[in-house]
């Protein structure tokens, strides 16, 4: 017998309000997160944002100065890039959860100024706990990972970005999207094709939001 749909919606509304409340459990018990010694530098964990159910997932690699200090992910230069870019794709910021693969600002000081530092093998692995929770809960039906590390995060191997980027993979069960981190953009020196490579990363957006539109 086929379920009626109203009963269906109703029954997915209600496990998403309870996978809500697990969110925010989650993001408080993140907070006191001590399995690796990056929280001893930072400010605080910055966990992920976003609602239950969002259907597009974002991973980056690690909050940077600005995520640091105020704790949320993305609001930074590279953030602000982002959004600009999901506009463009046709992504609605409401349909997407940001997170990073690692929760901790890891960071060298060169004078007064903290400087990103690419986290480690097994930083990844002491916060993979929280990434794979945040999974479970949020449900995407779509994962984005951007850069390096989130790629060795979400497949647990080494994932040439140049060769793969634009392509779809199989992360248990979910689409997994390849891209670059928007950082990654804003490195690009002065004199090199800044606006090529936006445009190439908004292009890249755009097969998420196709993706999106087919599920």
């Amino acid at each position: 017998m086929v379920e009626p749909r109203k009963s269906r919606r109703s029954r997915e509304h209600s496990a998403q309000l309870i996978n809500a409340v697990q969110l925010d459990e989650l993001r408080r018990d993140a907070a006191d997160c001590r399995a690796c010694p990056l929280w001893q530098g930072a400010t605080q964990t910055v966990f992920g944002e976003g609602r239950a159910g969002a259907e597009v997932m974002l991973v980056g690699e690690q909050p940077g100065d600005r995520e640091d200090v105020e704790g949320h992910p993305f609001v930074g230069p590279a953030g602000r890039l982002l959004d600009r870019a999901l506009v463009e794709a046709g992504i609605e910021r409401d349909d997407v959860y940001v997170t990073n693969a690692v929760k901790h600002f890891k960071f060298e000081l060169r004078g007064k100024r903290r400087m990103h530092k690419t986290p480690a093998q097994k930083e990844i692995e002491a916060c993979r706990p929280w990434l794979e929770q945040e999974l479970e809960l949020v449900r995407p039906l779509i994962v984005v990972a951007m850069g390096a590390t989130a790629v060795r995060a979400l497949l647990g191997r080494r994932v040439p970005i140049g060769e793969n980027r634009g392509h779809w993979f199989d992360s248990n069960g979910r689409d997994l999207f390849i891209t670059v981190h928007p950082s990654a953009l804003l490195r690009i020196p002065e004199g090199g094709d800044r606006a090529g490579a936006y445009a190439q990363f908004v292009a890249e957006l755009r097969q998420v939001a196709a993706r999106l539109r087919r599920h």
